[in-house]
């Protein structure tokens, strides 16, 4: 009983971490990013793009990040799986609602214009505050949602799938590639080179913001996993994590009893898998758990 406790907590805790992540994501977006029209990569620079050249009055921003969002979903349901949908379901329901909720603070109407940078007083210099704070919101959102285990989904979508058809792809390059695409199509769109090296600067800045906020800064960890139930630990490493380990025989060096030692390597996402499999398997196993600056090897190209 007390076990499924600790696991429901748990499990509400990494839900909470994840909506309240992507409610950071949207307040930073639809405040700083969306009204000036800078397009960073990601939906809702596809929603700009889009909604400057569709002719339809009806089609809004905010109508078009609801579309790209669920068709994304879609998307990667049945091109990555049920794992893929677990992770990104909380985000895809809540993104786009809380979009819509905090695009109503730019109006004049609401709280005096408080929120309409845009077109106030000092417009001008707030395109550079929207430059700098607006990714500094947006990717705290992301690292945040992240340590929930979930992910924002988005053109990560369109990255995965690409690599799983072309094995010899990295991720990396193809979010980059997406990301720069969507950058020179907005200029063109836009017709406007500024707004196109800003977004350069709010995809670097935002960037940084999500590796400094997770632990640090680094993508990858190390993991050292002392418990009586390691077998329990090492196989849902295997089977949930998709992560092999590295087993290692101990000796306590007060205690001297022999032990074992697990050492597993994971992604910054799969934290919260890592750390519910331990709970669940030993509530006392030690775990110590250190930054790794480069880890090379299958499945870490």
């Amino acid at each position: 009983m007390k076990l499924q406790k600790r696991e429901v907590l748990s499990t509400l805790k990494n839900i909470g971490l994840v909506v309240l992540g992507t409610v950071i994501l949207a307040f930073g977006s639809a405040v700083f990013i969306i009204p000036f029209n800078i397009v960073a990569g990601g939906i809702t620079s596809f929603a700009l793009i889009l909604d400057k050249v569709l002719p339809f009055e009806f089609i809004t921003v905010n109508l078009l990040v609801t579309i790209i969002t669920w068709t994304l979903f879609i998307i990667g349901v049945f091109g990555l799986g049920k794992a893929f949908a677990a992770k990104t379901l909380v985000s895809t329901i809540v993104y786009p609602v809380a979009i819509a909720a905090f695009s109503q603070l730019v109006s004049p109407d609401v709280l005096g214009g408080f929120f309409q940078l845009s077109n106030g007083q000092y417009s001008e210099i707030a395109v550079i505050l929207a430059v700098l704070f607006g990714p500094i919101i947006t990717g705290t959102g992301c690292a945040i949602a992240f340590l929930g285990g979930g992910s924002t989904g988005g053109i990560d979508v369109i990255a995965f799938i690409l690599c799983k058809i072309f094995k010899k792809w990295r991720t990396s390059y193809v979010l980059f590639c997406i990301s720069a695409t969507t950058i020179i199509l907005g200029a063109f769109v836009f017709k406007n080179l500024i707004l196109a090296l800003l977004g350069i600067m709010v995809a670097f800045i935002e960037s940084f913001v999500i590796d400094k906020v997770f632990l640090g800064g680094e993508k990858a960890f190390i993991a050292h996993i002392y418990s009586k139930n390691s077998d329990e630990i090492n196989k849902q490493v295997i089977e949930v994590l998709q992560r092999t380990t590295t087993i290692v025989a101990v000796k306590g060096g007060y205690t001297g009893k022999e032990s074992t030692m697990l050492t597993v390597s994971f992604t910054m996402n799969q934290y919260a898998d890592l750390m519910n499999i331990i709970n669940k398997a030993d509530k006392d196993a030690f775990v110590t758990i250190q930054q790794a600056h480069q880890i090379n090897g299958e499945g870490w190209k």
